[in-house]
């Protein structure tokens, strides 16, 4: 499974970037308000970052706008991928910018039926909310065993990325599940290192080697 950061945070990425574990990135105007900098400097930052997919949104809401922007935001870098709303306007943007070429990430997907259409409009990825599903009362990773299903019983090529992933468990959730990819905060992403055990274990292992009077420098 890929792990996307969500975040407009440059020195969270380039942290995680360190690490190898990151796979690309995922933008909204709501984080990039956050980060308080122009949305096209951060992303092309961003994209000089990592060579995976970077998501960047359109905010126009009919066909005709979104694709003018996206023919904006594209031309910042080669791995920006045009994010576009689950909306029939939206999914006309996707399978005319995906017939050209370009990487589309179809987000706010709430249900089985508009993923099948996102995979169905040519989506490179579909976006669906894990977390804002939990907070309506509804089971998130039900969603996206509903879209694994779906994508699998067509050989869809569309690839699932959770998104709005609160926490450990939604991951290892979607790992279970098969999810191709998940995006969440850096802070998620470096707490699945995180287990008392392990703890423990470093604890007992230092202390045994003091004791030993030694040093491997």
């Amino acid at each position: 499974m890929k792990f996307f950061a969500d975040t407009a945070d440059i020195d969270a990425i380039r942290e995680l970037a360190a690490t190898g574990l990151l796979d690309g990135v995922t933008t909204n105007p709501s984080l990039i308000a956050k980060s308080g900098r122009d949305f096209m400097e951060v992303t092309r930052e961003i994209c000089g970052i990592t060579d995976g997919p970077v998501s960047a949104e359109v905010v126009a809401l009919d066909h005709e706008t979104m694709m003018k922007e996206a023919e904006v935001l594209r031309k910042i870098a080669d791995n920006v991928c045009i994010k576009v709303p689950l909306t029939i306007d939206g999914l006309k943007t996707c399978k005319a910018l995906t017939g050209d070429g370009t990487m589309v990430n179809v987000t706010l997907c709430f249900s089985g039926n508009q993923a099948l259409l996102a995979a169905k409009a040519g989506a490179t990825f579909v976006s669906p909310f894990v977390g804002r599903h939990d907070d309506n009362g509804m089971d998130g990773m039900d969603l996206i065993r509903d879209i694994r299903l779906i994508y699998d019983n067509y050989d869809f090529g569309t690839e699932i990325l959770v998104a709005s992933v609160r926490h450990t468990v939604h991951v290892l959730e979607s790992a279970r599940i098969g999810a191709d990819v998940m995006t969440a905060p850096p802070k998620v992403i470096m707490s699945l290192a995180n287990h008392v055990l392990t703890d423990k274990g470093i604890e007992g292992f230092l202390k045994d080697w003091a004791a030993t009077g030694q040093s491997i420098l």
